[in-house]
């Protein structure tokens, strides 16, 4: 095997090596009429509706194209919030409960004719609008868990909606008003300490009503926003080009970096420029490693992220950037971002879910069997660190314990199976239930190279415990999101990106409000969910972190998940893209980018 990867890595960096022969030999300098962004997704799109998509992709060209109320510092470490569309951070009444913003004027949609030939200012009824839309029943928000239960009165609307088919946004709402065109006031049934960090998201940005009406069903596919860019041309799962928004109110880099030398570098390079520096985005989708690492190498991308695992020790052998891509002046950056991966077992199937001892038992046994340091070893070369809780080391909330039972052992699998009654009751290899009915387990997975090396690592892990496995190949992620929402899939490998700086962010995930959302193990637990509504409402503390950790614990017993590893991943940026740094709960910086075309070769 080594001998082969050898191979492997010496006919890559021939590669490598001639591509650099041929780019140091083409290099020129021609004025260029545009800065041009080119860069892959390794996965679809669902669309550009901010509200009712809840995947990366969806969130990073929303955020380019809408604008929340408020946004992260770019460059600020430990993260911190600014003002986007307000002209400052909420004003916040003592008790915690009233949120009284005010709206920058002048920010206006790009032109569409349901405007009727109008400048369409952008108000604070646009933001009352779109926080209303994410309890929507008919939106299908994957966002809804951001705002239930929040704000006075709103959910009362949405139930009469769930009634007659109808949302009545203009019924009066206490918990969201709007007594002029630039003040948005928002009153919390109880304190929210993390609602600034909700109102940054992509999902609360501001859509125009009339845009949503005009369109009704197809709004997804035609955004209009107030953003640095707009959507110039879409192919659906292939390609997305953007452009920028002409119309953009006056923008300039302002940032002060700190004693970072990448900061120093990133605002030397931008200071006092208008944003945005480009003008065009290209936005290939390429769901294999190969095609997107080879167009990196030959220039069609401006920079790869994140490099894709299996040649993640040609990029940066023993952590350092490889010198043939060194000599080019391409860079290598830390992927920034709370990426904890995981394996959801749907909890109201009949066979693999349930809270009963043996159903437990069967999770757990699966769990313990499954070797999550070869996982990291295959799939993320390295780059990973195996995790132990549903809440991302670095959070707050985070504690380091952890639980013997997922620690790897399948001897103890092995004997938990069988004292539970899950036995070879036939001789044919296979156990089966304790009732005596064939045992087999599904696990869904689209069909790219990582998923598939998964696949088999799960199944040899079961056989070795003697569990039938098959697999469902589901072509297009978005769509086994989909059934895996409506509880249609019994196990899936997926991952989330934390939205903000809090293990509630994860939690929130467990709890039952949030099936048919972002609760994909239809974890549902009266205990759980009232100390979810507990720490929804108190701040950062020891006693806040306590009621995490028994919420852990409950998650440990009850084992709705297998907890794999954080993901650490790499960045490559050829030497001609400026001021780009991922920002661990931002999207793609495209605003701040820039691209010095003195160093730009022809492509």
């Amino acid at each position: 095997m080594r001998a082969l990867r050898t191979k492997i890595g010496d006919a890559l960096w021939g590669l490598i090596t001639a591509l650099a022969c041929t780019v140091a030999s083409g290099v020129s300098n021609p004025t260029y009429a545009e800065k041009v962004i080119r860069t892959a997704f390794p996965s679809a799109e669902r669309g550009f509706d901010c509200a009712a998509e809840s995947d990366e992709i969806t969130a990073t060209l929303c955020n380019s194209i809408y604008d929340s109320l408020l946004q992260y510092d770019y460059l600020a470490r430990p993260v911190t919030l600014q003002p986007r569309a307000a002209t400052s951070m909420p004003e916040i009444s003592a008790d915690g409960r009233i949120y009284t913003i005010r709206i920058k004027p002048g920010i206006t949609f790009t032109d569409h004719k349901v405007f009727g030939g109008v400048r369409r200012e952008l108000t604070s009824r646009d933001y009352a609008y779109s926080l209303k839309r994410l309890l929507d029943p008919k939106v299908k928000a994957q966002w809804q868990f951001l705002v239930e239960g929040k704000f006075i009165g709103l959910d009362e609307v949405q139930e009469e909606a769930k009634k007659t088919g109808k949302f009545d946004y203009d019924r009066p709402v206490r918990g969201i008003e709007t007594p002029d065109a630039y003040t948005l006031i928002l009153r919390l049934k109880e304190p929210d300490y993390n609602l600034n960090y909700i109102l940054a998201m992509p999902a609360t940005a501001a859509v125009a009503r009339e845009v949503v009406e005009y369109y009704g069903s197809a709004f997804a596919e035609n955004p209009v926003g107030t953003g640095p860019f707009m959507l110039k041309d879409w192919r659906r799962s292939s390609r997305i080009i953007m452009v920028r928004n002409p119309d953009y109110r006056p923008e300039f880099f302002s940032t002060i970096a700190d004693k970072d030398p990448q900061d120093i570098a990133i605002t030397a390079a931008l200071r006092g420029k208008k944003l945005p520096q480009i003008d065009r985005l290209e936005i290939s989708i390429i769901d294999e490693d190969q095609p997107r690492w080879l167009a990196f190498l030959n220039n069609e991308h401006d920079y790869l992220r994140p490099v894709p695992e299996v040649y993640s020790d040609l990029a940066s052998p023993g952590g350092k950037i490889a010198p043939g891509l060194a000599a080019r002046g391409i860079r290598k950056l830390p992927n920034e971002q709370a990426w904890l991966i995981y394996t959801m077992f749907n909890m109201q199937d009949p066979v693999i879910g349930g809270y009963t001892p043996e159903k437990i038992a069967l999770r757990r046994a699966m769990s313990i069997a499954y070797p999550v340091a070869d996982e990291i070893a295959i799939l993320e070369k390295g780059q990973a660190v195996e995790a132990y809780s549903p809440i991302a080391a670095g959070m707050a909330g985070y504690t380091n314990e952890r639980a013997s039972w997922h620690e790897y052992n399948p001897a103890k699998a092995k004997a938990l199976l069988d004292l539970y009654g899950y036995v070879d009751r036939d001789g044919d290899g296979w156990r089966e239930a304790p009732d005596g009915s064939p045992l087999s387990i599904d696990l869904a997975s689209y069909p790219v190279l990582r998923e598939r090396q998964r696949n088999e690592l799960w199944k040899s892990a079961m056989d070795a415990i003697g569990i039938r496995m098959t697999f469902r190949k589901i072509e297009k992620l978005p769509d086994l999101r989909k059934q895996a929402q409506a509880g249609k899939v019994q196990m899936w490998t997926y991952g989330w990106i934390a939205d903000y700086p809090d293990g509630e962010n994860f939690l929130q995930l467990f709890w039952s409000k949030s099936i048919g959302g972002a609760n994909y193990s239809m974890y549902a637990k009266p205990e759980y969910d009232a100390l979810y509504e507990k720490i929804k409402i108190m701040p950062d503390s020891p006693a806040r972190t306590e009621r995490y950790r028994q919420m852990v614990k409950m998650l440990w017993v009850d084992n709705p998940w297998r907890v794999h590893y954080l993901r650490q991943r790499t960045i490559l940026l050829h030497p001609w893209v400026l001021g780009y740094k991922k920002h661990p709960f931002g999207d793609e910086p495209w605003r701040y980018l820039d691209i010095d075309l003195a160093k730009l070769p022809g492509r």
